[in-house]
């Protein structure tokens, strides 16, 4: 297992769910930490919040669907830090809209942010990871990369691009050293989660799902996903027939 200890880590959508437990946790793993999100106020409060003791710190505003915003923070986190050691591509949004609303403006929202907001980072990252032939690249994407799933297209799309992408980035970057790990969550209770009104089975916190995370990451697997439950019945949807996955699907 790898130590984080002194490591510059990146988390991307910091203020809420998995991000801001990531936070939490790195704080007790000795990294210096850069925080980006949007809603720059809540990573402020967290900073304060947190003891990093003899470590640095920085928060930025961050839309990472926005190119020029993430060549700023990435130039901010450089002139603070150097170089970073870990990026953990976090940020992610969800529309649940179905066919009676179906929305360009929603499936650019969702891939700008879901898809772009890791591309962005990637391309800018790369030429100094290859360099130095170091660094790890964590990718949050989902169990639901597997199939299409009603009133979901948009995000179930976007996440299975996320997958391959970096499916696709891991075999080219070993011979560089550098490590590509992509996280498949299930449910997880966070603000994003709050507003379906489906059954989600075996919820967990997101500090639960954090602390995975970083388990993951120190032992550098390259597939980090859970819960148990939830990545079996997601292995098997993916290899059921059609014509039975629709029946489940028409129950959603």
């Amino acid at each position: 297992m790898i130590s984080l200890k002194n490591k510059v880590v990146l988390i991307t959508g910091a203020s809420s769910g998995i991000g801001y437990e990531l936070s939490k946790q790195l704080a007790n793993e000795e990294c210096n930490i850069a925080l980006l999100a949007r809603r720059d106020k809540i990573l402020e409060t967290l900073i304060e919040s947190l003891k990093y003791e003899n470590r640095k710190h920085l928060y930025v505003k961050c839309d990472v669907g926005n190119k020029e915003e993430v060549l700023s923070a990435l130039t901010e986190i450089r002139n603070k830090f150097g170089e970073i050691d870990i990026a953990i591509l976090n940020a992610g949004i969800s529309y649940h809209s179905g066919v009676e609303n179906f929305s360009s403006e929603k499936a650019e929202k969702i891939f700008n942010v879901n898809v772009f907001g890791i591309i962005y980072f990637i391309e800018q990252l790369l030429p100094v990871f290859m360099k130095n032939k170091s660094g790890i690249i964590v990718g949050i994407s989902s169990l639901a990369d597997g199939k299409g799933f009603p009133k979901s297209g948009f995000y179930c799309a976007s996440k299975a691009a996320v997958s391959l992408l970096l499916e696709s980035v891991r075999i080219e970057l070993k011979k560089y050293n550098i490590k590509v790990i992509t996280v498949k969550p299930g449910f997880i209770k966070t603000p994003m989660t709050e507003k379906n009104n489906f059954p989600m089975p075996f919820l967990i916190d997101a500090s639960k799902a954090a602390e995975i995370i970083i388990q993951g990451i120190k032992k550098e697997k390259k597939i980090i996903q859970f819960p148990f439950g939830i990545v079996m019945g997601a292995k098997l949807l993916k290899i059921l027939p059609d014509s039975i996955f629709k029946i489940i699907a028409d129950k959603i």
